[in-house]
C-alpha cells in the first residue's frame, strides 16, 4: 500500500471503514420502507436517521481501532484489514479527538430528529433521548468489554435490528407494529452474518487475545453453521410479509430467496477456504449479499 501520511484525510477515511456503513444504512432503509408502506414516511427524518446511524458507526469504528491498539489486540498475525492506530496512520491523541467529534456530530443529528418530532411521540420524545444515550454507551461497552465476552451477536440484533429499524419507523409513524418487530429481527440476523464471518476468520487470533466470541467458545463447526443458519432464518421470517400482505409470493421468490441463494454460495466458499486471509473475500461477499438483501427488501416493501 502507498505510504499514508499520519492524520491525513486519507488516513481518516481508512479509519472510518466506509464499507461498514452498509450495515448502518440498511436498517434505516428497511424502517423507512415500512413507514412508506404504512403511509407515514418522512424524508427529512429518514435522512437524519441515516446521518445519525453513520455517525455512530464511524464513532464505534474509531473506538474499536483505538481500544484494540491500546489493549494490544491488533497482533502482527492479524488477518483482517489493517487498523489506523496500529499502523501509525492516526495517532492515539488524534483518534480520541476523532471519537469525540463523531459522537458530537451524531448527537447533533439526534437533536435534529428530536426537534422534528418532539411532543408528537407517545412519551413526548424522552424515549428517543434514552435511545440515543444507550447508543453512545454501548458504542464504548461493545468494544471495551462486551465483544470480549461473546455478546457481540446479541448487540448486533438489538442495535442494528430492533433499535435501528424500529427507531427509524417509530420517529416517522409514532407507533410500533408487528411488521416492524419482524423486520427488525430479519435485519439484525442478516447484518450479524458480517460479524460472524469476521469472528470466524479471526477465531484463532481472538482466542490468543482472550476475546471469547461465540465461535471461540463453541468452535469452528458452530461458527460455520451459525453463519448459514442466520441467512436461512432471516429468509424464512420474510414469509411473515407474505402472510401480512406486504409481499406477494412472487416477490418472496424474487427477493429473499435470491439472497438465500447467494448466501449459500458464499457459505460454501467459506467452508472450503476455512481459514486464513482468503476469508477476507468472504467478508466482501457477505457485505454484498447484505446490501443486495436490504435493497431488494426495500423495493418490495415500497412497491
Amino acid at each position: 500500500m502507498k505510504e499514508i501520511k499520519p492524520n491525513s484525510l486519507h488516513a481518516w477515511l481508512l479509519a472510518a471503514r466506509p464499507k461498514t456503513l452498509t450495515g448502518a444504512i440498511i436498517p434505516v432503509l428497511i424502517g423507512s420502507s415500512l413507514a412508506f408502506a404504512d403511509g407515514g414516511f418522512e424524508i427529512a427524518l429518514a435522512l437524519l436517521c441515516v446521518l445519525f446511524a453513520c455517525g455512530m458507526q464511524i464513532a464505534a469504528n474509531f473506538i474499536n481501532d483505538l481500544y484494540d491498539y491500546l489493549k494490544g489486540s491488533d497482533r502482527e498475525d492479524r488477518l483482517g484489514p489493517e487498523r489506523a492506530c496500529a499502523q501509525g496512520w492516526i495517532t492515539p491523541r488524534a483518534m480520541r479527538w476523532g471519537i469525540g467529534s463523531t459522537l458530537v456530530f451524531s448527537c447533533l443529528m439526534g437533536c435534529a430528529i428530536l426537534h422534528e418530532c418532539w411532543e408528537q411521540l407517545p412519551h413526548g420524545g424522552w424515549e428517543l433521548i434514552l435511545l440515543g444515550v444507550l447508543c453512545v454507551v454501548f458504542a464504548f461497552l461493545y468494544t471495551t468489554i462486551l465483544s470480549y465476552r461473546g455478546w457481540g451477536d446479541l448487540l448486533v440484533l438489538i442495535f442494528f435490528g430492533f433499535m435501528s429499524v424500529g427507531g427509524t419507523y417509530y420517529v416517522q409513524t409514532h407507533i410500533l407494529t408487528t411488521d416492524v418487530w419482524i423486520a427488525s429481527l430479519i435485519c439484525g440476523l442478516v447484518i450479524d452474518t458480517l460479524l460472524v464471518v469476521n469472528n470466524y476468520r479471526d477465531r484463532e487470533q481472538d482466542a490468543l487475545s482472550g476475546k471469547q466470541t461465540l465461535i471461540v467458545r463453541f468452535g469452528e463447526p458452530f461458527g460455520r453453521y451459525l453463519y448459514l443458519g442466520l441467512g436461512v432464518v432471516a429468509t424464512l421470517l420474510c414469509l411473515w410479509f407474505v402472510y401480512s400482505g406486504k409481499m406477494n409470493p412472487f416477490a418472496f421468490i424474487g427477493a429473499p430467496c435470491i439472497y438465500l441463494y447467494l448466501h449459500i454460495l458464499t457459505w460454501r466458499k467459506m467452508v472450503t477456504i476455512r481459514s486464513g486471509k482468503k476469508l477476507n473475500s468472504i467478508l466482501g461477499e457477505t457485505s454484498r449479499n447484505m446490501l443486495f438483501f436490504g435493497l431488494l427488501l426495500t423495493i418490495v416493501l415500497v412497491g
